[in-house]
């Protein structure tokens, strides 16, 4: 597997006498052709930076803008042999993410597979969750399906309001330190936070029972268990919780080892050191 640098310097021997950013291209899609050809089936990488962000980077989360790269992409493609979806992503808007799923089921049904190189969290999980299988590798993670409001966790918000309610019952004069925190929120964002909890919820475990669990007689079930772990506020404990491969399997996805087939390891990393 070329490494990093390996990758480095093909785009720099590439770039010369054209514009580097060409020279990026140039390469990554030269290894995307490669892995198209070895899995004979169509590849797409949906991709963002946020490792790499820097004061004046763009927004690089999940949004309704990323439909339209999608159906650039899509448009021309031998829609029978399938999807393979390389996600790198700190994940987004809840209501982008399900339209974007709902737009790559219409076109290639439940024949798409998810692949992390590296990281798939939030929404990023949820879109994995959508797909008939999850390829990791031993350096792969997904997250928390933990929907952000403002910038905060919706259950935090929640069990912070249930700590408050607690205190204050038990004495009311913790009315004037909780006050101030408590009034930071308006008076309908605690239903909004209820609201997107369980819209986060229904739809991955729609996904999961009409897709990666579809024709199991237990998919309602296994969805269900699926969901209940991987919102589980408690457990998880924080919005950047990574979830490693094994927690994974334990929890009943259908995850493929990215290690079980050498060639579609080195390939796969490679895009993701090219991207």
């Amino acid at each position: 597997m070329p490494s990093w640098n390996s990758v480095l310097e093909e785009i720099n021997q590439v770039k010369v006498g054209i514009a580097s950013a060409s020279a990026l291209d140039i390469v990554r899609r030269k290894y995307m052709t490669a892995l198209s050809v070895h899995t004979g089936r169509n590849s797409i990488a949906y991709y963002s930076a946020w490792l790499q962000r820097g004061p004046n980077t763009p927004n690089l989360s999940i949004n309704d803008t990323d439909k339209n790269a999608f159906m650039a992409t899509v448009h021309g493609l031998d829609r029978a042999k399938g999807l393979d979806l390389l996600l790198h992503t700190p994940g987004g808007s809840i209501a982008a993410a399900e339209s974007i799923v709902d737009y790559l089921r219409r076109m290639f049904g439940n024949n798409i597979r998810a692949i992390v190189p590296q990281i798939a969290m939030s929404a990023g999980t949820m879109v994995a969750c959508a797909c008939s299988e999850i390829v990791l590798g031993k350096q792969s993670n997904l997250g928390p399906i933990d929907p952000q409001m403002n910038g905060m966790p919706a259950n935090g918000v929640l069990r912070e309001f249930e700590q408050a309610a607690k205190e204050v019952k038990a004495d009311p004069s913790r009315i004037a330190i909780w006050q101030p925190i408590i009034g930071k929120y308006h008076p309908s964002f605690l239903q909004e936070c209820v609201n997107a909890i369980a819209w986060s919820k229904t739809v991955v475990t729609d996904w999961l029972t009409t897709g990666m669990f579809q024709g199991d007689l237990r998919a309602s079930t296994k969805a269900k268990r699926v969901v209940r772990e991987l919102s589980d506020y408690k457990k998880m404990r924080t919005h950047g919780r990574h979830v490693h491969i094994d927690q994974c399997k334990s929890l009943g996805l259908k995850i493929t080892d990215l290690e079980a087939d050498p060639t579609l390891q080195d390939l796969v990393l490679t895009v993701h050191h090219a991207s």
